[in-house]
């Protein structure tokens, strides 16, 4: 599945009660999400992991619907060439620490 097709399925399954809902309680959720996947990790959950990952997923593109960005084109355009700074593949910027 791509991107795109994951972001039409949860459009399709969730895009009018998140609508009604609005955006900003809509994007609260997502850093709740993104939370939950923080505790996750930290605790090397991998079961939590990947079910938080897929929340995390869903929230993201669902406040991407409500502003009307495409999340599969967005990726593209930011990530396609490469790295953003030195455009490489892998990236050959200098490790900051």
């Amino acid at each position: 599945m791509h991107i795109s097709e994951f972001q039409k399925l949860i459009e399709d399954v969730y895009y009018e009660r998140d609508e009604r809902r609005g955006l900003d309680p809509t994007y609260l959720w997502l850093v709740e999400e993104v939370g939950e996947l923080a505790k996750g990790v930290r605790e090397r959950d991998v079961e939590a992991v990947q079910e938080e990952v897929a929340d995390v997923l869903a929230w993201l593109c669902t406040v991407a619907s409500l502003l009307g960005v495409d999340v599969e084109q967005a990726a593209l355009k930011k990530y396609g060439g490469g790295c953003p700074r030195c455009r490489h593949t892998p990236c050959s910027c200098p490790v900051k620490r």
